[in-house]
Formats: C-alpha cells, sequence, structure tokens
C-alpha cells in the first residue's frame, strides 16, 4: 500500500506541478532578427538558442523569478529579469549590436552535441548527413567514407551488407535506429532503404560502447539518428542512374501551438543491378568442367524496396519532452543472382518480405525529480519472409540453361537452385524496448543506467514439404537481455571526462525441429528440441583528457560479450546462412588510445588531425565459415566460432578547410587480423596458426574534396564540387595464399556536383562513380558495380 501511495504522489507530483514557459523573440535595435542568440537561465541548466526568426523557448520553469543572460556574437551581453507564474510568459527582447572590432574576441561557450561525443573518451566517429542529403549516396557509401569503417557489400543496391570496424566484423558490429535494433524492423527496412535526407547524424563507436546503447555490440556500434526537428517543414528528393535505378523519399512535420506533432517519411527504391562483371571471378564451366572467362550482365538481382513511417503525439510539452506513437511498414522484392560467391549463377530464386511496426517513443527531463532523465523506447514488430526457389536447370552467366556433354540442359543436383525445391514462409515477431534513467548530481558527476529487451519469435512454413512436415512447424525462440550501469565524472574545467560502465548480458534460446523417419515403409516424425541459456558480464572505461585547449588524449578499453543473433543460430535461407545451434557467445578485450589535434586556425586555414591505435583479442571469434580448398563452388554455409583472433592496428585522419569555401579530408586505416589458435582439440598444432584472417581487408584509405563557387548563374545560389578517392589493399579469400585466391588493390575515383537555386528550395546534383571502371570486390570476391552515373532532384520547405 505504501508504494501505491508513494507512486501516486510522484505521478501526482510529475502531472500537476506548477511549472510554465517562456517564449521570445529576439531582435536587434534595428529590427533585423538575432539568430543564434543563446539564452541562458541563471542559477540553473536550462538554455536554448534563436531559430533563423530570432525566436526561442525554454520550458519547465517552476513559477518563481529569473535572470536570462543573453549573448551572441552579434550583440552586447545582455541580462533580462523574468517572473514565471503562468503556463507561458512571452518576452519580446531587443539587443545592442556589437562593433565590428569586437567581434574577434566573442568566443561561443555551448559545445555543439557532435562535439560533446568526440570528447566523451570513445573511439568515435560523428557523421553529418547535410551534404550527402543533396547528393546521390546511400547511407552505407556516406559511411564508407568514415575512417576505419569498411562496408562490404555482395553486390549493388538490396544486396546484403557486412559491417567492418578496425578489424571486428558481421554481427560483432551492431545497427541501431535511434537507440533499437535495426534487425526489429526486418530486411525491408535497412540502412541501404534510409537515406541520408532523413538522418540528423550517425554515431560510430569502435571497440567500446557506451551503456546507453545497451546492447552486446562487440566489436563496435553504429547508431543512426533520424530527425526529429518539430518545425513544419517538408523535403522530398528523387533520382535516376545506371542499371535502372531508381531512388526517392520524402519527409515531412507538422506541430502547432499546442505541441501537438505529427511527422511522416517515407521511401521507395529500385534497381534492376543489371551491371557487369568480368575478371578471374568471373567464369562459365564448360561441359568438360573447364572454365571460361567471361563478360557478362547480372540477370537475376532486381532489387525493389518501398515503406513508410507516421508518427503522432506531443513534443516539448510540460509532461514530456517527446511523447510519440508511431507505425512502420515496409516491404521488399529481392532476386539472388548467386550463392556466397559467384561460381554458379541463379535464376528464379528471390525472396519478399514486409514488416509491420510499432513504436512508442517517450522522454522527459527533470522526470518525478528535478535533474532526473527518462526515456523509453519500444518497439514491436512483425516480420515475414517468403524465399520461393523452384527452378530446377543449372544456368551460365548469359542467363543459358548449362548444357551437359551430349548438349541436354544440365540439371540441378536437389532440384532448385540452391538445395531443395522451397516456398519457405518465414513469420517472426520480434518486441523490443529499451529503457534509459540518467541522474545529473551537479555539473560534475552522472549516473547512467539503461536497459534493453530483445524478444524474437519465429514459425517457418513450407508449401514444397509433405504434409506430414507441414503439421509439425518449425519453432524458433530467441530471448536476450543487456542491463547497463555507467558513471560519468568531469573535472578540471571540462579536460577530463571519465566514463565507467557494468554489463550484463543474458540469452535464451530454444529450437524445435519436426524430424521424419521411415521404417518399413511408415513414416513418422518426432520433435527435436533444443534450447539454452547463458549469462556473461562485461565491464568498461572511457577517459579523455586536455592535455592542451587543442590536444587531446583518449582512451577506451572493454571486456566485451557478443552473443549470437538468430539469424546465426537459426540460419536464414535468404542470406544462404545455414543454422547452427552449438554457436558459443564471442569474447573479446577491446583497446583504444588516440589523440586528436585541433582545430587550429591560421588566417582562413584551419586543420585538425586524429590518430589512434586499437587492439582486439577476440576468443571463440564468429564468421562466416569459408572454404578452405582452393576454388571450391561456395553455396549455403554456417557461422562458426573460429576460436582466438587477435587485431592490432592504427587509423588516422586528417581535415583541412579553407575560408569555407574548400574542404578536404583524408584517412586511412591498416590493420593485422590474426588467427591465435595453436592446437586442435587433438593437440596438433594447426597450419593456419598466426596467419590473416581470409577475406578480410586490413588496409584502407578515403579522400575527398568538396568545393563551393557562390553566385554561379545567379545571384545567392551555390554550386558545390566533389571528389572521393577510394583505396583498398589486396587481401586473400581462402587460407591458401595463392594469386588465383587473392582478390587485387582497389582503387576508385567519384565525382560530382550539385547546385541550389537562390531560393534554398530546389538542388540538383549530378554524380559519377567509379569512373574509371574498376573491377571493385567485397565479400568472397563478390563484384560490385562499375563506372555509373546518376541524377538528384531535390525539394525542400521549411515553413507551410
Amino acid at each position: 500500500m505504501r508504494i501505491i501511495i508513494l507512486l501516486a504522489f510522484f505521478i501526482t507530483t510529475s502531472v500537476w506541478s506548477q511549472s510554465g514557459n517562456i517564449k521570445g523573440k529576439i531582435t536587434f535595435e534595428n529590427g533585423t532578427k538575432a539568430f543564434g542568440a543563446s539564452i541562458l537561465v541563471s542559477g540553473t541548466q536550462k538554455s536554448a538558442v534563436t531559430d533563423n526568426e530570432g525566436q526561442f523557448e525554454i520550458k519547465g520553469l517552476v513559477y518563481g523569478s529569473y535572470q536570462l543572460k543573453i549573448s551572441s556574437m552579434e550583440a552586447k551581453p545582455k541580462s533580462v529579469n523574468v517572473t514565471v507564474s503562468k503556463t507561458s510568459t512571452q518576452l519580446d527582447i531587443s539587443v545592442e549590436k556589437e562593433d565590428a572590432k569586437a567581434l574577434n574576441e566573442v568566443v561561443i561557450q555551448k559545445k555543439s552535441v557532435k562535439k560533446e561525443i568526440k570528447e566523451s573518451g570513445f573511439s568515435v566517429n560523428v557523421i553529418d548527413t547535410q551534404e550527402a542529403a543533396k547528393r546521390n549516396m546511400q547511407t552505407n557509401e556516406l559511411l564508407a567514407q568514415s575512417v576505419g569503417v569498411r562496408i562490404r557489400q555482395n553486390g549493388g543496391l538490396g544486396s546484403s551488407v557486412n559491417y567492418n570496424l578496425n578489424g571486428m566484423s558481421g554481427n560483432a558490429i551492431r545497427i541501431f535506429i535511434d537507440g533499437i535494433p535495426i534487425s526489429t524492423y526486418g530486411s525491408s527496412f535497412n540502412l541501404n532503404s534510409i537515406p541520408p535526407a532523413l538522418i540528423e547524424r550517425i554515431e560510430v563507436y569502435k571497440g567500446v560502447i557506451p551503456a546507453h546503447l545497451a546492447d552486446d555490440a562487440l566489436g563496435g556500434a553504429i547508431n543512426v539518428i533520424l530527425k526529429k526537428g518539430a518545425k513544419n517543414t517538408l523535403n522530398a528528393s528523387v533520382s535516376y542512374g545506371s542499371f535502372n535505378t531508381i531512388q526517392s523519399n520524402f519527409n515531412t512535420t507538422y506541430r502547432d501551438a499546442s505541441g501537438f506533432t505529427l511527422k511522416g517519411s517515407g521511401f521507395y527504391n529500385y534497381s534492376d543491378n543489371d551491371y557487369e562483371i568480368w575478371g578471374k571471378f568471373a567464369y562459365n564451366v564448360l561441359p568438360n568442367g573447364q572454365k571460361d572467362p567471361i563478360k557478362a550482365k547480372r540477370f537475376n538481382d532486381a532489387y525493389r524496396s518501398i515503406g513508410g513511417r507516421i508518427e503522432a503525439g506531443f513534443t516539448n510539452v510540460n509532461w514530456a519532452d517527446t511523447f510519440l506513437i508511431g507505425f512502420n511498414a515496409s516491404d521488399d522484392y529481392n532476386e539472388i543472382q548467386h550463392g556466397q560467391s559467384m561460381s554458379i549463377p541463379y535464376k528464379g530464386r528471390f525472396t519478399e518480405s514486409d514488416a509491420k511496426v510499432i513504436s512508442l517513443n517517450y522522454s522527459k527531463k527533470d522526470f518525478l525529480v528535478k535533474n532526473l532523465e527518462f526515456s523509453v523506447n519500444s518497439v514491436f514488430s512483425q516480420r515475414g519472409e517468403v524465399l520461393n526457389d523452384t527452378v530446377k536447370w543449372n544456368y551460365n552467366w548469359f542467363g543459358e540453361k548449362a548444357l551437359g556433354l551430349r548438349g541436354e540442359p544440365f540439371l540441378t543436383r536437389d532440384g532448385a537452385q540452391q538445395g531443395a525445391p522451397t516456398i519457405l514462409h518465414i513469420d517472426n515477431k520480434i518486441f523490443s524496448t529499451r529503457g534509459g534513467l540518467t541522474y545529473t548530481l551537479n555539473k560534475n558527476h552522472r549516473f547512467v543506467f539503461s536497459s534493453m529487451l530483445y524478444s524474437f519469435k519465429r514459425n517457418d512454413y513450407d508449401e514444397m514439404k509433405s504434409k506430414l512436415e507441414r503439421d509439425f512447424q518449425e519453432k524458433r525462440d530467441l530471448q536476450k537481455s543487456v542491463l547497463s550501469l555507467a558513471y560519468e565524472l568531469d573535472a578540471f574545467n571540462s579536460r577530463l571526462k571519465t566514463n565507467l560502465f557494468g554489463k550484463r548480458y543474458n540469452q535464451k534460446t530454444e529450437q524445435r525441429t519436426p524430424i521424419i523417419t521411415t521404417l518399413n515403409g511408415q513414416s513418422s516424425i518426432t520433435e527435436q528440441l533444443e534450447n539454452n541459456n547463458i549469462t556473461y558480464f562485461g565491464y568498461g572505461l572511457a577517459t579523455s583528457y586536455f592535455i592542451l585547449p587543442k590536444l587531446m588524449f583518449t582512451l577506451s578499453a572493454e571486456k566485451a560479450i557478443r552473443l549470437p543473433s538468430e539469424n546465426e543460430i537459426f540460419g536464414n535461407p535468404g542470406e544462404n546462412l545455414t543454422s547452427n545451434s552449438s554457436l558459443k557467445p564471442e569474447q573479446s578485450n577491446n583497446l583504444n588510445v588516440g589523440l586528436r589535434f585541433g582545430p587550429y586556425q591560421i588566417n582562413h586555414h584551419k586543420f585538425t588531425f586524429n590518430g589512434s591505435g586499437f587492439w582486439r583479442n577476440s576468443t571463440d571469434k564468429i564468421i562466416r565459415q569459408f572454404s578452405i580448398r582452393v576454388n571450391e563452388a561456395l553455396q549455403a554455409t554456417p557461422s562458426v566460432n573460429l576460436g582466438k583472433a587477435q587485431s592490432l592496428g592504427y587509423e588516422a585522419s586528417l581535415e583541412y578547410s579553407n575560408n569555407n569555401r574548400l574542404f578536404i579530408t583524408m584517412n586511412m586505416s591498416k590493420f593485422n587480423s590474426l588467427y591465435k589458435t595453436k592446437y586442435d582439440k587433438n593437440g596438433m598444432i594447426l597450419e593456419n596458426y598466426n596467419k590473416q584472417l581470409p577475406n578480410e581487408p586490413y588496409f584502407t584509405l578515403n579522400g575527398s574534396a568538396q568545393y563551393n563557387f557562390k553566385n554561379i548563374v545567379q545571384q545567392n545560389s551555390e554550386l558545390n564540387l566533389y571528389y572521393n578517392l577510394g583505396y583498398v589493399g589486396s587481401f586473400y579469400t581462402t587460407w591458401f595464399e595463392m594469386p588465383i585466391d587473392q582478390t587485387p588493390t582497389q582503387l576508385t575515383h567519384d565525382l560530382g556536383l550539385s547546385y541550389t537555386f537562390p531560393k534554398k528550395q530546389f538542388i540538383v546534383s549530378l554524380d559519377g562513380k567509379n569512373l574509371t571502371n574498376q573491377q571493385v570486390y567485397d565479400n568472397f570476391a563478390v563484384q560490385k558495380p562499375g563506372r555509373a552515373f546518376y541524377v538528384k532532384l531535390n525539394y525542400i520547405l521549411n515553413k507551410f
């Protein structure tokens, strides 16, 4: 009873506490609007910044008297006294312009979100999307230009993607949408489906993961923060280019004076992906078994995805900073051209997927008590997938039936392109919820608690199986929970920042598989039950220290755990991934050490340099099984525990800008990734001990340049020119380090331009990718698209 009364008291206090908002407008004496002025409520942590209209809002002030301190690069400092005695108080403030000589002495103290994240001590990249939103770029392409990040894609638009961060790859890298695992949304909603225009920023954590992203991200995490602005805006774009590729998207937000907010976004993507392949990995197998090198177009690789999202609720009101209920729906169609390698082309093998997702997002600062921030994001997803594979003929790379020695069409071994004929229906139900509490004791001490619960249920049904088998459906259940607690210290006037955290991991799995046995002509069915329940603990720290005002040292370390994913345990036929219920969790000791110089400014020149070293020491590393035999026709394979592996490497990046017109960035990453299991189960020395792991590019380099031209053709217009360079060092695809298994060195060049019209509502861009038509490869020497050209139109409406 006491608990109920106490809970009722807290709820009543939260709902009925007397607090109000201050809304205002700041102008200069000549009547012009003061954009970017900072307003600080003296004695509190409340603050705001004026928008393009000079307007601001500060919410959640308890009734009483306050002093507002106003500062701006263009205005003299000013203090204003105000009394909050009602739910909304309106102010009109006039400030005096600062003279030009004094402007050189103005220093903005408030840090951007990007800068705060970079100074947190974690090894992290923060990627802006503002420029990329204007161009024909997929989100994965944007990520690939970031230091230490390698995006590995099995072909063109819509093909499966593998992420590599500092030598850690696969599911060791977790992808999040606003902190929720992207797997919740299904294969039809992925990073290539989310255009940069819908993204606020991308945070890439390498090796050590903060507590608020409570998950088993052993090697790194990519957290995509979607745009959440509450302005009345509309943004839409459409692009068309090579291989009949269409990409389009829109997003819009409406908010009225009461705080009611409505958001909508959508996308449509399509590509034939009929690009050419050639070279030593592209060949037809002749009737006599010989390999005939070819140059041909991919013919069974089309991809289509469509999706939309709508959210409704309230933002920036007394009882919630954010309260939004959302619904996502997405659908895709994906033709499968081949298995793990390009050795045998498929025809007629494809998947169809759909997802329906309901979400709840709530956050509130000063929740129940002052300085306590609460947030919860819950998602329920119903995902469906159908794998269709019933064509019984073998084909060559010209899309023709393969012929035998006598000229007859050549049948596949088991009656379909990959294994036995199947029309497999997979029904997934997923519930994922993430909750967090952050308590700021004072400006130096903060505590963060986060919890994540992930529940996965899967039922399989194959139309091609017998009635006896269909009556006993396969069942796959997985539950995962991660709890984390962190303490954050900010000391010595923010010169030292330290984050200490611990994590608890738990996973339960159960799978029921029907097994048919036939005896004396009579068939019977039994059920094989496999289950598992495991718990692990991890811990870590991240710290940064400013040796000099513009020289920062960072150190981060973590004992990290990675639990096997549902696809690795249960398999995924659409990705030619077979099941492995005996997989063990992967464990790793991760360490990052870094230095950051800058930004240093000399006249109009600005420089920033980042350098870091990293070490990863893994046990029971989970990888996609690869062949130990040269030139084997790889098709479907499971994930396996490799044993011990170690990565040691470094990365560096340089950023340069001149007068906000010329921008140049260069970054490189190099590491070794060595197999460290010396003896097998029988005590025999393993042949591959201390060898570089196959199929992992270990040296990459990226460069980009951008130049802005003002007032080209029209006044107030802007022309941007872009250049990107990408380099990947040669690497082997098998343990046998022979030339035939070597993926060659890759060097690509991209050029692009965008033109912004005077009213800033229309942007037109042109992009040329891989202009020299180089052969580019990723996983298991699967060739990616060659030379391609695209045109894109953006439309932006900021107020309606």
